[in-house]
């Protein structure tokens, strides 16, 4: 009946709109047919033919508190902080993120591009109050995606993969020989949106990477602290 994310079945949510909608249809076809036609066709029709002017101050009137309704939503910010960089450039290197309480659902994560994706991890580091996060990820990044450090100088080195499949033992295997020789991470994490094969989590255990599959993607997204997901003590940030 509900998704992971808590909302309603998308078919069971279809079926209850349709009939919400029948039941109100059917009332305002009633109400139309049998009360404002009259009125339409006898009572208003007189007052507009006897007080012209003054309807159409009204009509104008109108018009004018609707444009200037949409005009202060229009101008409203929204509640988003999240800008994928399709929509606007990708933050410079020591950029604030203004991410206060910045969550993504499941679905939202699957719905990006890949660069959106490394952003949105990028940016629930800055919410967590990591320092300087920065998506580097694109061709040629040895395995480095986002980086960013904690309250005690550690580097967190980032690579995300938002496969549609589990991600596999070779692509573990190619982070582990490039986070730590290469980019020097003290904290290496290589996330998922949908998990790991067994043979790559194994041989994370082994050489003590950190992965973050789905169930942690999703907590971590829906506002715990990324340290509290992975079992990592931590300081105020």
């Amino acid at each position: 009946m509900f998704d992971e994310d808590g909302s309603l079945d998308p078919t069971l949510k279809f079926l209850l709109y349709a009939v919400l909608t029948l039941a109100i249809g059917k009332m305002i076809w009633e109400w139309l047919t049998e009360d404002v036609s009259r009125w339409i066709t006898d009572d208003l029709w007189s007052l507009i033919a006897a007080h012209p002017w003054w309807t159409g101050c009204v009509v104008a009137g109108g018009l004018a508190v609707l444009i200037l309704l949409g005009a202060i939503l229009s101008s409203r910010p929204g509640r988003s902080t999240y800008v994928s960089p399709d929509d606007a450039a990708v933050a410079q290197a020591g950029d604030v993120v203004e991410a206060e309480a910045l969550t993504f659902r499941m679905r939202q994560l699957a719905a990006m591009t890949a660069t959106g994706f490394e952003q949105a991890c990028a940016d629930l580091l800055a919410r967590d109050g990591f320092r300087r996060p920065l998506r580097v990820g694109g061709a040629g990044d040895l395995g480095v995606d986002v980086t960013a450090r904690d309250s005690e100088d550690r580097l967190l080195i980032l690579q995300c993969k938002q496969y549609q499949n589990p991600v596999g033992s070779g692509h573990v295997q190619k982070f582990n020989g490039t986070a730590r020789p290469h980019h020097g991470a003290d904290i290496p994490v290589m996330i998922a949106l949908n998990g790991f094969t067994q043979p790559a989590v194994d041989f994370a255990r082994h050489h003590q990477l950190i992965l973050v599959g789905r169930p942690e993607l999703k907590k971590w997204a829906h506002g715990q602290h990324l340290y509290d997901v992975i079992g990592i003590q931590r300081t105020t940030l």
